[in-house]
């Protein structure tokens, strides 16, 4: 009943569904996209004017809520390759991920964007760099040599699109597999060759970690926010944390080997993560994740997910 209830909640209209989906009908696709490209403009060059804010702009950078520009909008220098960007007209919400260096940090960073009136109302950041991943030490990619998956960013022919449900529910199937994992595939299909790209840094044929059954130090993957559905490119983007409790010492993957779990204390990581589909498979995964203080909520989840532990229920 617990899987069924986070499904569900990760289907639930996202913040302000009702008053976005007027706006999307004065901003269709080809409008939210110049907004995110103004928006990466005005960001690189410190310089609000540059792209349609509102009046007021809720801000919110590695879950913390601050006044808008602060964080990163100080300190970003140079942004380094070509961004994937996603859009949903139906929500009004935009989708950026891409690199940039702040100072002579490299920076792995993921952008929600809700759009009223043709206006930004909304930022949300989740930015990767070596410090804030070392807990416990995490693999981050460079930013000068990273590539991501060029079938991600194109559009998908009409017969290999999967519905919104359907891609919302290839997400859920996929966090339903990260948090109980036994080695079995839950509520998703991963297709040859599928692959994820995580802070950079390129992962191929990903079924077979799930099923080796690696990730079983995870309690939960909670808070699942899938705000975001790009039906022309057959994509979903979502908002989450990882629990690690740091209970969990050694175990048994699926094939009998002892390993030990590396989460010695209490953790989280929150993430912003897409998942492209084609054919009723996900193809490919692309996903910002950062070191955050144990069970922490986003300032934008309405109504948190009630405790619970997937390694014990």
């Amino acid at each position: 009943m617990r899987y069924r209830r986070l499904i569900v909640l990760c289907m639930l209209p996202t913040v302000g569904l009702a008053a976005t989906a007027s706006a999307a009908q004065r901003c269709d696709k080809a409008c939210l996209e110049r907004i995110a490209e103004s928006y990466r403009a005005a960001y690189r060059q410190h310089d609000p004017k540059l792209a349609p804010f509102a009046k007021r702009v809720r801000f919110v950078e590695n879950n913390v809520e601050m006044p808008f520009p602060d964080g990163s909008w100080d300190t970003v220098t140079r942004e380094v390759g070509e961004p994937l960007v996603l859009s949903d007209p139906t929500t009004g919400q935009v989708g950026i991920y891409t690199t940039v260096l702040q100072n002579d940090t490299q920076t792995f960073i993921a952008v929600r964007l809700r759009i009223q009136d043709s206006h930004i109302t909304e930022v949300e950041h989740v930015l990767s760099t070596r410090r804030n991943l070392s807990s416990p030490p995490t693999p981050i990619g460079d930013i000068l040599t990273y590539k991501r998956d060029p079938d991600f960013p194109r559009e998908v022919a009409a017969g290999q699109r999967a519905s919104r449900a359907s891609l919302v529910g290839h997400a859920n199937g996929y966090f339903d597999t990260l948090q109980f994992n036994n080695g079995e595939i839950r509520g998703t299909r991963f297709a040859p060759g599928a692959t994820r790209n995580e802070n950079g840094l390129l992962f191929t044929d990903i079924e077979q970690g799930f099923r080796s059954g690696r990730y079983r130090f995870n309690n939960r993957v909670r808070d699942r926010d899938c705000f975001l559905v790009d039906e022309l490119r057959s994509a979903v983007m979502c908002r989450g944390y990882i629990d690690h409790k740091g209970v969990l010492d050694e175990y048994r993957l699926a094939d009998g080997t002892t390993t030990r779990s590396v989460y010695r204390e209490p953790h989280t990581w929150s993430f912003f993560e897409s998942f492209k589909v084609k054919d009723d498979q996900i193809t490919a995964v692309e996903s910002n994740f950062t070191g955050a203080p144990y069970y922490i909520h986003s300032p934008f989840t309405r109504q948190a997910d009630r405790v619970y532990d997937a390694l014990r229920d």
